[in-house]
């Protein structure tokens, strides 16, 4: 009886916890969409899906996968050709290093965690370390 107790106030606990991640990275997923919605869709569009021959998609990629990279794209922003599922995109993209680490990390994640994607978060902790 004492062992049931004991197990059951340990998978409670662990139940509470993981709610409480689960919470955590809803409210990280909101505070992302916000800032994707304010300084990506108008070019990525709202589903992430981008224009055809003029801005990439970031939905179904793994051209969000390399978090170095995409956090530099962010903070240098981007110029040149790149391909992308296999197409290629030739415009520039400004900076966005005005934004926060903790902005900037947001959106990513949501990025990285939208419309097919199903890439680790990124923290502004990251952010930061290659802000220097």
């Amino acid at each position: 009886m004492i062992k049931t107790i004991l197990l059951t106030g340990i998978i409670t606990g662990s139940s509470l916890l993981l709610m409480s991640m689960q919470e955590g990275a809803l409210q990280d997923n909101k505070k992302g969409k916000e800032v994707y919605t304010l300084y990506c869709q108008s070019c990525h569009m709202e589903k992430g899906e981008g224009v055809p021959g003029m801005y990439p998609p970031v939905a179904k990629t793994a051209y969000v996968k390399d978090t170095k990279k995409i956090i530099g794209v962010i903070l240098n922003g981007q110029s040149g050709e790149i391909t992308v599922n296999g197409k290629k995109y030739n415009i520039d993209m400004p900076a966005q290093a005005y934004l926060t680490n903790e902005q900037i990390a947001d959106v990513l994640t949501y990025i990285r965690s939208s419309w097919g994607n199903k890439y680790p978060a990124v923290t502004a902790a990251q952010v930061k370390a290659q802000r220097k």
